[in-house]
């Protein structure tokens, strides 16, 4: 007589309504009824829901799972052989995932390791940790933001102090040479775009011109990054990326 719908439900995990669905849409039509004309599964039916539930759970739509169990070229070992390939890419997702968030987890832990008097004796009103923020949300689990954050723990009020200094400097600068009409192309801007991105290097982490272009680009992008780069001249954030742009190429990247 076959498993009836609620057996079926209790062995797959699954609700007595969505082997109703199945049925109704003609993803898993159950091979005999009872009696009394209630469903009833037989062990191929069992092996067709097993099938379902597990191109369900990676991710793929009904109307594709029901086209890959329905495909009339297909046979039971290829549907092994694309089940073991999807797992094993799944595994990889899934250990790469456990890692960034493991080197997430230890960066959390860093931060900035200053008191917050020393905090606000050097970044005054300015929050160091907001662009943090938006810094872990695209970037978090990255090697180069682990980089980065094990850089600033190490950092005293000095060396902050420092950096702090050599961005107002920076700025001051890059802001002359736009009020003075200087191309973002001209020397003198590709000169303060390759200084700018020495001092990443230098102070948080690895950047290669390929990154700097893109944050280049963020800092146009991102309304926070923006206001920042403005606050110091208006227009000065779309102006950097293009000179960031011209440094990069004027060394062949």
């Amino acid at each position: 007589m076959g498993h009836s719908v609620g057996q079926v439900a209790g062995f797959a995990g699954v609700t007595v309504r969505t082997l109703h669905h199945y049925d109704e849409i003609g993803l898993l039509v159950p091979g005999g009824r009872s009696h009394a004309g209630h469903r009833r599964y037989s062990d191929a039916d069992l092996d067709r829901l097993q099938q379902i539930l597990f191109y369900r759970e990676l991710g793929f739509p009904l109307d594709e799972v029901a086209a890959l169990l329905d495909d009339p070229d297909a046979d039971p070992r290829a549907h092994l052989r694309r089940q073991h390939r999807l797992l094993s890419d799944r595994i990889g997702r899934l250990r790469r995932m456990a890692a960034a968030v493991e080197r997430a987890m230890e960066a959390r832990t860093m931060g900035i390791n200053l008191t917050p008097e020393e905090k606000f004796e050097v970044f005054g009103d300015k929050d160091p940790e907001e662009h943090a923020e938006e810094a872990e949300r695209r970037w978090g689990g990255t090697e180069t933001y682990a980089e980065s954050q094990r850089r600033a723990a190490r950092y005293t009020k000095d060396d902050w102090t420092r950096i702090q200094a050599e961005v107002a400097s920076w700025g001051e600068r890059y802001a002359a040479l736009m009020e003075a009409g200087e191309p973002a192309a001209g020397e003198r801007a590709t000169d303060l775009a390759e200084e700018h991105r020495l001092h990443i290097d230098r102070w948080f982490h690895p950047c290669a011109y390929e990154m700097h272009r893109c944050l280049g680009d963020l800092y146009v992008g991102d309304e926070r990054f923006k206001a920042f780069y403005d606050s110091v001249r208006p227009g000065l954030a779309e102006h950097l990326r293009d000179a960031i742009a011209a440094n990069a190429a004027r060394h062949g990247e």
